[in-house]
């Protein structure tokens, strides 16, 4: 997946808001990538181990892209930015903090990010900034797959034996405060709004969300509890991604400098 050309002489506080926006969709995608990819070898059936890793393969692809778009911009190195940063530096969702769990932790998460990433990239999709709305254009047509991979597990979770209904609603649960943190308030937020780069304010893409995926969870979960992101949602950090981080920078930290 390639990036359109970036446009010329962006102000730096444009510049800087369109890279915090660019940034926060890198990680989330890399990071889910990277604990879907655990996965491959071990998923419950083979078709499965087929699906999750080729899903896990489009996000980081994803990833690829938006940093390669975000050097550009900010006159980096993508390599650089996806492997070279300090655990603090990462600006990945909190719902993208936990380890990997069982098969019905995954398949809750993976629903909860494929629905608000759906969202979030219906707004980017039109963003003033034309590589951003492009790549996004792109995005969005692998991520409906994603979207209807996890909504297909969803129903068969939901509808299927006891115990497994159990432990997705028990995820579910569990994830739902950490999912509205996809919606975290970004610090540039208010140049974001005026550079058109996210046409569509953090807040209101919360809320329509909310508004579809409640109808969804409830009858499965229960009334879920009143939830709202945080200006801490995509800073917190835990020792499952201290562990993760460690993993995915073991190859490019073993020889610093060289090209990969």
């Amino acid at each position: 997946m390639t990036t359109e050309s970036v446009a010329p002489a962006l102000d730096p506080g444009a510049r800087d808001a369109l890279a915090e926006l660019v940034l926060s969709l890198a990680d989330d995608e890399f990071i889910i990538g990277f604990w879907d990819s655990e996965w491959t070898g071990i998923a419950p059936m083979l078709e499965e181990d087929v699906a999750t890793s080729s899903i896990a393969q489009d996000e980081i692809g994803h990833a690829k892209a938006l940093y390669e778009l975000l050097a550009e911009l900010t006159d980096d190195d993508a390599d650089r930015i996806a492997f070279g940063r300090s655990i603090a530096d990462y600006r990945h969702a909190a719902l993208l903090n936990h380890a990997r769990g069982d098969w019905a932790f995954s398949a809750a998460r993976r629903y909860l990010y494929e629905t608000a990433d759906a969202v979030r990239l219906t707004a980017v999709a039109a963003s003033a900034h034309p590589g951003l709305a492009a790549l996004a254009g792109k995005m969005r047509r692998e991520e409906t797959y994603h979207l209807l991979h996890a909504d297909a597990w969803l129903r068969r979770l939901a509808d299927g034996a006891e115990d497994g209904r159990r432990r997705f609603a028990e995820s579910l649960r569990q994830l739902w405060p950490d999912a509205q943190q996809v919606f975290a308030p970004l610090g540039a937020g208010e140049g974001l709004d005026r550079e058109g780069w996210l046409p569509k304010p953090m807040p209101e893409l919360h809320a329509a969300w909310l508004e579809r995926v409640r109808p969804v969870l409830e009858p499965i979960t229960g009334e879920l509890p009143a939830a709202s992101p945080d200006a801490g949602g995509r800073t917190r950090r835990t020792d499952d991604f201290a562990w993760l981080h460690g993993e995915f920078t073991r190859v490019s930290g073993s020889e610093e400098g060289a090209l990969w």
